[in-house]
């Protein structure tokens, strides 16, 4: 049965390649969308910045809500991931 099951959806294998190959791509996606580095990267300029005077206290205090509510969106995320 084995034999024939691989005959008869041979002419599908482009179909599973292609979903295999999208699969991957969507998974590297997700490696680097929830990925905490960059973030951290980004607030540890962030704070560079204000200490330099580029940055008021106003935007330093908006940019850092809005990389540490990315930064809890990321470890939920590994969290329900790991479940």
């Amino acid at each position: 049965m084995g034999l024939i099951t691989q005959i008869l959806t041979l002419p599908l294998a482009p179909v599973r390649g292609t979903v295999w190959v999208l699969e991957r791509v969507l998974e590297a996606a997700e490696d680097k969308y929830y990925d905490p580095v960059p973030v951290e990267q980004e607030l540890a300029a962030l704070e560079k910045a204000l200490l330099a005077g580029d940055i008021d206290e106003e935007t330093f205090d908006r940019r850092e809500d809005e990389l540490l509510d990315r930064l809890d969106e990321i470890r939920a995320h590994k969290q329900y991931s790991d479940t």
